[in-house]
């Protein structure tokens, strides 16, 4: 008898912890131009937040950590993409945002890069579409 498996189907959602949902919000959408997809509560004291890119399949989700889970200062891991990489940067460092000095060009196959830091000190990386 063969045993069949499930296959994941796509990437839903990536969690960065914060203590500070109103200011993540503030800066995943009004800062960084991502859209807020959720706002609901959840559990007996908890909110679930989810933002992305418009139209994009996978949301980040900004929320609490679990229980005795710690926020901040974590490399997420998270790559998000933009078709003009000096132009986002520029826009990130005139706004504050803790930014690289500068985008990081190391030639094929990696695409320009640079990385940032949200106001809890989770690091995230933006790379330039090819």
């Amino acid at each position: 008898m063969s045993k069949t498996r499930a296959r994941i189907a796509k990437i839903n959602t990536v969690v960065v912890p914060v203590a500070d949902q109103d200011r993540a919000i503030s800066f995943y959408v009004d800062t960084l131009g991502l859209e807020k997809r959720a706002d609901e509560p959840f559990g007996d004291h908890y909110r679930w937040v989810e933002v992305g890119p418009e139209g994009a399949e996978t949301t980040i989700a900004i929320c609490p950590p679990p229980p005795g889970g710690a926020t901040g200062n974590v490399q997420t891991g998270i790559s998000l993409q933009t078709d003009d990489i000096d132009a986002y940067h520029a826009e990130l460092k005139d706004a504050g945002v803790d930014v690289d000095a500068e985008v990081s060009r190391m030639g094929a196959p990696v695409p320009p890069l640079f990385w940032f830091r949200d106001p809890e000190g989770n690091t995230l990386m933006v790379v330039e579409a090819a």
